[in-house]
């Protein structure tokens, strides 16, 4: 379960920005969306959901990006850059597109995350030296990198290496490694590298390959970001694939029908000269009286393609108790599938393994006393240096003249710009200037 992520010269985000997925105070309301936790004997209570409004050019992809970046990093273990490319999002291969590029000197570049995993409390945070905009050439370092535990510090890493509550660790430690914790100390301290993460490298070695492969496993599997979700295709792959054969899941399949598709079925082909599956629609051939498979993009409009690209990794945080964040999550998608999508993920008697949805949008639909609590709803706005800000409804408060009361209409507040995050927009110069009006 996240519970916050925290960047800072992440593009437009210059100051510190924190993404919280935490219960604010003295909120009250939809109290079914919340997510409760164990650590210790303590209560630890998150929120289930969360959208993101602001104008176009806002910074609203840009944390969802910033989120993207970090988890690239934290799974490579270095600041290098990658040639493998795997991601539309350019920044977590090319780190040199990272820093604000207005700044004129360099910057550190800071990511941290908190989450849940196990009943464990996990925050780790880390500050690189990445330098300036577009410069490659840069030799990076890490400067700084934390690992707390339970509220305890676990390691600091800054000019020297600090190993502390050891103890914390215990249920992932080997029991030898205590006879032998002086000579670790020295081994780790010597085995820094400027541009590998200490965690996923020598802590990972040294001191507790269970910890640290369960903290890889949230990363790698629970993390679940979707950066441009337009360009995002989710591809079906088979151990032994029968060729020239259709894979219909039947899940995916009965949800498409009550979205309403066009075929008489919709799965996944694996053709003899590919070595992946392609999405396809299923229909009546009535000439040859029979069923064809033919390329969905044919056939099925976007919104459909889209929707049964996304609603496998919707299953599937379900199933874990995945955060899934992405970008774009209703575009070409009915409003009423999506409601559909998020009441599902605020039902406690669905949403057992506490499963999370982060998503950007500009439909003011969500906007929504009886959909989102105060502090799900996050706005994004840059200034006039390109800087962006965010922050939540309920960072607004409950009284004064700008106070935000429960029940209010959101949305025709944010319309008449008493949140901000939104711009005046008038075409009409442009036009009467074309037209010599």
């Amino acid at each position: 379960m996240l519970l916050e992520f925290t960047t800072k010269n992440f593009k437009s985000f210059v100051e510190e920005t924190k993404f919280s997925m935490k219960k604010a105070a003295k909120q009250s309301g939809l109290d079914y969306s919340l997510l409760k936790e164990k650590v210790k004997n303590k209560s630890i209570v998150g929120l289930c959901s969360s959208v993101i409004y602001g104008p176009n050019a806002s910074g609203k992809t840009n944390i969802i990006g910033a989120m993207d970046v970090f988890r690239a990093i934290v799974l490579r273990g270095n600041i290098r850059n990658s040639e493998e490319k795997t991601s539309p999002n350019k920044a977590a291969d090319a780190l040199e597109l990272i820093p604000n590029s207005k700044l004129t000197s360099p910057m550190p570049v800071d990511f941290s995350v908190e989450f849940v995993e196990y009943g464990t409390l996990v925050k780790y945070s880390i500050s690189l030296d990445l330098g300036l905009f577009l410069e490659e050439d840069h030799q990076r370092r890490v400067l700084d990198e934390e690992l707390f535990v339970n509220g305890e510090l676990v390691f600091r890493r800054g000019k020297e290496l600090i190993i502390d509550n050891l103890k914390v660790l215990k249920k992932y430690l080997p029991e030898e490694k205590e006879l032998n914790l002086k000579n670790a100390n020295e081994i780790a301290q010597n085995s820094l590298n400027d541009e590998e993460l200490f965690l996923t490298n020598g802590f990972r070695l040294i001191y507790s390959q269970a910890f640290v492969r369960m903290v890889i496993d949230w990363f790698t599997n629970k993390f679940m970001i979707i950066y441009r979700s337009d360009s995002m295709q989710l591809i079906k792959r088979f151990a032994d694939p029968k060729k020239k054969t259709m894979y219909v899941e039947a899940t995916t399949d009965k949800a498409a029908k009550l979205f309403g598709i066009n075929s008489n079925a919709i799965g996944y082909v694996v053709k003899d000269d590919e070595s992946e599956a392609r999405l396809c629609s299923l229909i009546d051939n009535i000439k040859l009286n029979n069923k064809t498979a033919i390329d969905a993009e044919i056939f099925e409009s976007y919104g459909t393609i889209r929707f049964i690209n996304i609603f496998p990794l919707v299953i599937r945080a379900m199933k874990i108790g995945g955060t899934l964040v992405v970008d774009e999550f209703d575009a070409s998608i009915h409003p009423i599938a999506l409601m559909s999508i998020i009441n599902i993920f605020h039902n406690d008697d669905i949403n057992k393994n506490h499963a999370q949805l982060i998503f950007n949008t500009h439909n003011p639909i969500f906007l929504n006393s009886n959909l989102f609590r105060r502090d799900e709803i996050k706005f994004v706005e840059r200034n006039d240096n390109h800087c962006s800000t965010l922050y939540s409804l309920s960072d607004f408060g409950t009284s004064g003249e700008k106070g935000v009361r429960k029940h209010e209409d959101y949305m025709k507040n944010y319309f008449i710009n008493q949140y901000g995050a939104i711009m005046d927009i008038d075409f009409t110069p442009i036009f009467k200037e074309i037209l010599e009006l």
